[in-house]
Formats: C-alpha cells, structure tokens, sequence
C-alpha cells in the first residue's frame, strides 16, 4: 500500500513538472531529503526515482519557457572549479574504478543543485525550498522526538537505509542544521497555526538529534545554540525554545546516554575515536605526499599502510575535512573551506543589506539561520564524512540565489510599525503554490 501511495504521489506529479519544472525541483529534494521510496517494502524500494524525476525535470526546463539565469557569483565559480578538482583527482585516484563511481554520484548531486539555482528566480521560490527541506527532514525530528519522549532515550534515532542520513549521527547532523531554517519559516509566518507548529517541530527535532545519541549532535548544538539565540529576532521566543529543550533534554535522557556523551572527555581511551585520529593523520601525510590526493574511495589498506601511524586500524575519517583533505589533497582542501567561507561571508552580506532596506528583512533572517546551520554542518561535520551532502549544496544555492534576488530587486517603501516581509499564512499557501 505504502509502495502505490508513493507511486501516485511521484508519477503523478510528473505532468505537471512538464508544465512548471520548478515543481520537478521541489520533488527532487523531496526525495533527497525525505526518501520516501527508502521507507517502501517493495517496488518502489528499488526504482530510481530521483533520476526519473531529473530527467523529466531536465526536458521540462528545456523545453518550458519559464525564466531561468544561471548566477556565476564566487560561490558558483569556487563550487565549479571544485566539482573540476575532483574530476582530476578522480582520474589520478589510488583505486580508479570505485572512485569513478563515487565521482558519478556527485555529478549527480551537483546537476541537481545547479538545476535548483537555474530555476530560484523569486522569494517565493526560495521559500518552497526550504519548505520542502523543513518537511521533510522534519518528519524524522518530529517523529524522533516523539519516539525518543517515549522510550525514555534508551533507544537510538536513525534515518533511513540505504540513505545519506541512515545512521544515527548522519541523521543527527541534518536534524541540527535543519532547526534554523525552521525558525526562519516561524519568523516569515503571520498564522499563529503554523508558528506554534514551528516551535513544537523544532523542539522535538532538537530532542530527536540528541535522541540519535551521537556525541557529534551534542557538540554541534551546544556550539549552535549560543548563535541561534544572538542571530535570532524575538530573541525571548528563541531563549525560551532553548530552555526548554535542554531541560528536557537533561530530564529525560537515561544514564547510558550520560556515559556515552562522557567518553567526550576521554577520547584516549575510546578505540572509535582512536580510529578516527588514525585516519585523520593518514589523510594529513596523503596530502602532503600526493598533491592530488587520494581520490574517492581510497580508505583503504593500502593507503593506511603507506600513511597511517596504525597501518592496520582502516576506516573512513569521519570528518568532512579530513575527507576532503585526504581524496582531494591541499587544493580541493582550501577549495572546500573558500565555498564555506564564502557562503558565510554571502549571508552576512544578507544581513548588512537588510539592515538599510526594511522591506528585506526577509533576507536578514534567511541570512542568520543559514549561517547557524552552516556553524551546525561546520561542528557536527567534523566528526562525519558528509562532504558531498547535497544540504550543503542546497543551502549555498539558496544563499546565491537570495542574494541575487535582493540586489537586482528595487526597495518597496514601507508604512511605519507595518512588517515589511511578505508573510505565509494558512489562507495564502494556495495562491503562493500557483505563483510557483
């Protein structure tokens, strides 16, 4: 039944990608995010869905006259010269079959995101993204939340199989950077339905990372929750929010969970995190001796015997530094941290512009909570090899994207004491998905 249902959503909306392929990219991500095929027991489990959906998305962009423009900022132009990179670090990789077939799944990632940046050309647009992505990652913190309330904390969070997110600290990476976006739609909202919604969904979600028992979730929104609070309007609202989940969090978890989080302190002793340094150091003297890197895939014994201090401790690094740093070398490194940075530094420039331009202030939350997501992928990352996960990639889009829309956009003069951000409510939702 589950299999039918997600076939009529998914083929059924297939026409009317045809129509208006900005719907195609918004069902794209909702499969990326969501997987809904990945929750199927049967036929659905297997199809390729997602490059169904590209494919018809892509034959619908070329032939649909619907505005398009592709943005070559300098966060496109470093993404570009990445994706590049790692085309050549491919063909020169230690284990050149796997690599290529690692280098083809992110070829496929990033066709997609640039799909995304071609087709974001108005606010509303951009909101339906980010929609899609609150959605659908929210499904798992909410029903986290919900499953780790229950059971008292003794049981573990996790994502779907076979997915980007299917282990518990994967999955608590993406619940952390997906809490500032949703505070982002809460601010842009005027339904008092939809924030109070909001507020119990980022609640829960946050109990969900910390529900996954990754050590890496507890680092990432200790560290996040301080500049949640300062990016934040309404900053009672967001202080409350952050009250009370840490209480809750600290009522509820059991004292296994407490003993996990402690090994923290004493990662000498934990053979995981012994593991992981190991691979760390590997990847150090890789980059130092291989110019281009490793390649994809080339956590393996051989490498681990050439560079690692534990030749015979193989694994992956489980740092998204480290993981670039080791297949990509010093360039794809620096390549890597620039498209971080750069993006960063974009959303300030949101923030700045927004502060002389009331009627974008908008902008000046996006800006804000992308940057605290940012800092969440940046911590939580650190300790998890997800450096080609299209989040990232999707939040730099949108970042682009709104940049652009503000400065080609001319200022809407604003009565005093009114709100200047046009606002999502409940009666409005149609008429904004017709304009999509």
């Amino acid at each position: 039944m589950r299999d039918l249902v997600v076939a009529c959503v998914v083929f059924g909306l297939l026409p009317f990608v045809l129509k208006r392929p900005f719907i195609g990219i918004l069902l794209t991500a909702w499969l990326g995010y969501l997987n809904p095929h990945r929750l199927c027991y049967g036929f659905m489990l297997t199809m390729p869905v997602v490059q169904i959906v590209a494919l018809v998305t892509m034959a619908a962009m070329l032939l649909n006259k619907d505005v398009k423009r592709m943005i070559w900022s300098r966060e496109t132009i470093v993404l570009a010269i990445f994706i590049v990179w790692m085309g050549i670090t491919t063909m020169l990789a230690f284990h050149p079959e796997p690599a290529w077939e690692q280098y083809v799944k992110v070829i496929k990632i990033q066709i997609l995101t640039f799909m995304a940046l071609l087709m974001l050309t108005s606010k509303i647009r951009i909101d339906a993204l980010v929609w899609v992505i609150v959605l659908s990652l929210g499904f798992f913190g909410v029903k986290g939340g919900i499953f780790t309330i229950i059971n008292g904390g003794a049981y573990r969070v996790q994502g779907p199989i076979g997915t980007f997110i299917a282990g518990n600290n994967e999955l608590a990476l993406a619940l952390v950077m997906t809490i500032p976006l949703m505070r982002y739609l809460q601010l842009q909202s005027t339904d008092a339905r939809i924030r109070l919604g909001l507020t119990a969904s980022m609640f829960l979600t946050a109990v969900a990372a910390i529900g996954s028992q990754s050590r890496g979730a507890l680092v990432a929104l200790s560290i996040t929750a301080l500049l949640f609070w300062l990016k934040s309007r309404k900053k009672l609202g967001a202080g409350l929010l952050i009250i009370a989940a840490s209480v809750a969090i600290v009522y509820l978890m059991p004292e296994s969970w407490y003993e996990r989080m402690s090994t923290i302190n004493t990662y000498e002793e934990d053979q995981s995190a012994r593991g992981r340094i190991n691979a760390w150091w590997a990847a150090w003297h890789l980059a130092n001796h291989e110019f281009f890197g490793g390649g994809f895939e080339v956590w393996r014994p051989l490498m681990f015997s050439m560079y690692a201090p534990e030749p015979n401790d193989v694994r992956a690094p489980h740092s998204i530094y480290f993981q670039v740093l080791g297949e990509h070398g010093w360039i794809g490194f620096i390549l890597f941290m620039l498209l971080i940075g750069l993006t960063w530094a974009k959303c300030g420039s949101l923030i700045r512009m927004a502060k002389k331009r009331p009627d974008i202030i908008w902008a000046r939350d996006l800006g804000a909570m992308v940057q605290v997501s940012l800092l969440g992928y940046m911590a939580a990352g650190a300790f998890l090899g997800l450096a080609n996960f299209d989040y990232f990639y999707h939040l730099v889009t949108i970042v682009v994207a709104a940049h652009y829309f503000v400065t080609t956009s001319k200022p809407v003069p604003v009565e005093a004491g009114s709100n200047a951000s046009p606002k999502l409510s409940l009666g409005t939702l149609w008429a904004h998905l017709r304009r999509i």
